[in-house]
């Protein structure tokens, strides 16, 4: 069993930008990434969340990517390395 990495580990490993992604047929409206990291992602008029803009997470907050990402219920939540 390979060990996990901490944020901070995986940040050093990693030196593209990162991405994420919503899947809407996942979300059940929970919010707690939009808790977690309001400046990655917006609500719609039920409460489902969906990536700001373009999904690109701007630097600086890449661990709350990873936060929002290992915090969601439904595992709605995907961030990908480009």
């Amino acid at each position: 069993m390979q060990p996990r990495l901490l944020v901070t580990q995986r940040k050093r490993l990693m030196s593209g930008k990162l991405r994420i992604h919503v899947d809407q047929d996942k979300c059940q409206g929970h919010a707690r990434c939009k808790a977690l990291a309001p400046e990655l992602f917006e609500l719609d008029e039920f409460g489902n969340a969906h990536e700001a803009g373009d999904g690109l997470v701007p630097p600086g907050l890449e661990d709350k990517a990873w936060l929002a990402k290992s915090n969601c219920p439904e595992i709605a939540i995907d961030v990908t390395e480009e």
